[in-house]
């Protein structure tokens, strides 16, 4: 029977087996829900510690980094509190690894329902994304926490600036998630180049330094200034140093000069990461037809 011979359908539904792109994930939180079960339930099986895992990396990266940038090159007398300073970024650059990393390896390691079952490929990835965030809200916690030992006080501005820096990061990480997702199911070379990317993304954003020492050596209107500040990654820390860091830096003034923009250039980094996300999972929708063969 051609496809023009096949019973029309009816109103509010279609047609099996076709790919949609992410929209075709709603309706479909059940399968999302058991999807992020089961990867938590697979991360942590035979595991002591269990969640609390959660806590250990950042935690360890935390007092690693501290020591080196914030001791030995005195980095905690030129970013008081450097300790917030440097949490904070850590915690929203491991989001991003997090979620960009699993979402890479996601449609792979779910090889086997892929090819048992069809099921709106997109969950894979986007699962990755809220198993991310179970691990994201403990260490949000604890930044909190830490923030209002040494002086923090919420402000409109700052959960505006935290909302907008996390939704850059989740954007971006499944838009680029969702693109090298799909080109390593059949190109087992992208999870390697990741991992490249992944190491090096802390160093490429203000996290271990302020982004005024990365203007002092390029140079104000240099084209590396231009392009330093161009990654989203920079807008995203930055935004939640405005959040986190800077009225407890800065109790009496809170419209720092090096601030002032920094909303600005949030709002052009996430429509720039709503592209990026577009076309991520336009591509992954078109190579999503031959997961089944190629796994």
């Amino acid at each position: 029977m051609t496809e023009r011979q096949l019973p029309a359908i009816p109103p509010g539904m279609h047609r099996p087996g076709i790919a949609r792109g992410l929209v075709s994930i709603t309706g479909q939180r059940y399968l999302l829900e058991l999807l992020v079960r089961k990867e938590l339930r697979v991360r942590y099986q035979a595991s002591f510690l269990g969640l609390a895992w959660s806590y250990v990396k950042p935690g360890v990266q935390f007092v690693v980094f501290y020591f080196v940038m914030g001791q030995f090159l005195q980095m905690d007398r030129a970013l008081p509190p450097f300790a917030v300073y440097l949490f904070s970024g850590i915690v929203l650059i491991n989001l991003f690894s997090e979620v960009l990393g699993n979402a890479t390896r996601s449609v792979v390691q779910n090889g086997a329902l892929v090819n048992k079952i069809f099921l709106p490929r997109q969950l894979f990835p986007v699962s990755m994304v809220w198993v991310a965030l179970v691990h994201f809200v403990p260490q949000l916690l604890v930044l909190l926490v830490g923030s209002l030992i040494v002086g923090w006080r919420p402000d409109v501005m700052g959960i505006v600036a935290a909302v907008l820096a996390i939704l850059i990061v989740l954007t971006l990480a499944l838009g680029l998630g969702l693109a090298f997702g799909a080109v390593n199911v059949a190109y087992r070379d992208i999870e390697n180049i990741v991992d490249l990317i992944l190491m090096v993304a802390i160093w490429f954003s203000p996290v271990l330094y302020s982004l005024d020492m990365v203007r002092q050596t390029f140079g104000e209107g240099s084209i590396m200034l231009a392009l330093y500040q161009a990654n989203p990654l920079t807008i995203a820390v930055e935004l939640f140093h405005r959040a986190f860091w800077y009225p407890a830096a800065n109790p009496a003034d809170r419209a720092d000069a090096l601030m002032t923009n920094v909303m600005d250039r949030g709002v052009i980094a996430l429509v720039v990461c709503a592209i990026v996300l577009v076309l991520g999972d336009r591509l992954f929708t078109r190579l999503s037809r031959n997961f089944a063969q190629e796994l």
